[in-house]
């Protein structure tokens, strides 16, 4: 829980909790701490009565859907038939993502179309050698810059 403070820190944290609760402060952690006891209490007596309304042995990790369903109404066999046929529709579409975005560089590299560092809006210009910011707006982009 406290992995990411120093010693600095927690010890800072300590005196200024010691300068809010003053006397209080052992009555406030054993509070504190007979709290999170209790709740951890409340969610083991919640999975137990859920596993036996259930019939199974389940965990709080088995909560989520995705992992329920994949424990508890779906065999291996039947995950891998519901795996198989999208497998082949994730790989092309891979494929096919990968091609737009060669074909989306090769028509930014052939349009030299480059960020824009002078704007505050972060937005891609394109620039066209010999020619000035008189380029109307529609022939300044060769592709939609916004539609990724």
């Amino acid at each position: 829980m406290f992995e990411n403070l120093n010693w600095w820190e927690i010890g800072t944290l300590l005196l200024v909790a010691l300068l809010i609760f003053g006397d209080r402060l052992p009555a406030v952690i054993s509070d504190g701490l007979r709290m999170l006891r209790n709740l951890r209490n409340m969610a083991r007596n919640a999975t137990g009565d859920l596993s036996r309304e259930l019939g199974t042995d389940i965990q709080l990790e088995d909560l989520h859907p995705k992992a329920f369903i994949r424990k508890h109404l779906l065999s291996e066999e039947d995950e891998q038939a519901i795996r198989k046929p999208l497998e082949g529709t994730f790989e092309k579409l891979r494929s096919d993502l990968t091609d737009v975005r060669r074909e989306v560089d090769d028509v930014a590299a052939s349009a030299d179309i480059r960020p824009s560092t002078a704007g505050s809006t972060g937005g891609v210009t394109a620039s066209t050698p010999g020619t000035g910011s008189d380029v109307p707006p529609a022939q300044r982009h060769a592709f939609d810059v916004d539609a990724t």
